[in-house]
């Protein structure tokens, strides 16, 4: 389907035939974000980034890809700079600033934030992550992450560690995993932290195996990637509960060389916090990082796709 004009709030739009496109665009951008080659097709747009929750890598990848492409940038971080905190509502808030820019990134914690703000706005709208919902462009160039690691999605078995309950990158990863040819997904996580019902639901509608393993050893003998999350304790209504579970699992050094599996793809959203140790970034498949900065060229196809223009 087009994209062109559309917004992008969960990953349920997207098939297959969509993901290869914008894939294929984003191999293209890729001098583009690394700045060996200019283009600014987006040039005279205005794109509004509004962060009311914390981040790094996703607010930066967002701005960054805008202005590789010639674009203009303006953004809101915190809710306490916003005018919300005087209790405007978040639909009045996104009217405002949809008359001030050509498309809206927006993170939120309450999640549907994002469809909220679809809904009122006139311009593309595009999901950042709204609570403990959906994290969309996040699970994109997580495929996209795992295709340039792997040479390919089908046929692989994925590993998701840590925090499967609140985690919003698990939740779209493993609905677009679905989309794909007989991958299998392992599912490592304290009890009180286990994949949502809904998620799991889904992947049995649509034939996907998978599985609970206690076991992290057993993971990592069985996984080609290892996708570790931390524990969100930002997201617990009991924050000493965050606190015990926080180093359930620890993916080291020292668990890779135990299993002889150093060529294991090991991916992470980041931040990381007792989770993964820095002594497996030496490894050849530590892609995190890299995962990390595949963030701007994927997120310049996304912007191509809803401007309509070519890198």
């Amino acid at each position: 389907m087009s994209f062109l004009g559309s917004d992008i709030i969960s990953v349920s739009q997207y098939q297959r035939e969509d993901l290869e496109r914008v894939f294929s665009i984003a191999e293209a951008c890729i001098p583009i974000a690394l700045g060996a080659r200019s283009r600014r097709p987006l040039e005279g747009k205005v794109l509004a980034n509004l962060f009311y929750e914390p981040s790094t890598r996703t607010r930066l990848s967002f701005g960054t890809a805008f202005l590789r492409l010639g674009g203009a940038l303006e953004t809101t971080v915190g809710m306490q700079f916003s005018s919300m905190v005087k209790g405007e509502t978040l639909s009045d808030t996104i009217r405002v600033i949809d008359g001030y820019a050509d498309a809206i990134v927006l993170r939120h914690p309450q999640k549907g934030a994002a469809a909220i703000a679809a809904k009122v706005a006139k311009n593309p709208v595009i999901n950042a992550g709204d609570g403990d919902g959906e994290h969309p462009t996040q699970a994109v160039l997580d495929l996209f992450t795992i295709r340039q690691e792997l040479g390919h999605v089908d046929e692989t078995n994925i590993a998701l560690v840590g925090d499967l309950r609140f985690g919003r990158t698990v939740h779209s990863l493993a609905k677009l995993l679905a989309i794909y040819d007989r991958v299998r997904l392992l599912f490592v996580s304290p009890d009180a932290l286990t994949m949502p019902e809904k998620i799991t639901n889904l992947l049995d509608a649509r034939g996907v195996a998978w599985e609970r393993v206690e076991s992290l050893d057993m993971a990592v003998k069985r996984a080609d990637v290892l996708y570790v999350t931390r524990i969100q304790a930002e997201r617990f209504q009991d924050p000493t509960m965050a606190a015990r579970l926080a180093g359930s699992y620890l993916v080291d050094h020292e668990l890779i060389v135990r299993n002889k599996r150093e060529d294991i793809i090991i991916m992470h959203p980041l931040p990381r916090y007792n989770d993964l140790s820095t002594d497996v970034d030496k490894l050849p498949g530590a892609a995190y990082f890299r995962q990390a900065h595949y963030g701007v060229p994927v997120r310049m196809a996304l912007f191509c796709e809803i401007f309509g223009c070519m890198p």
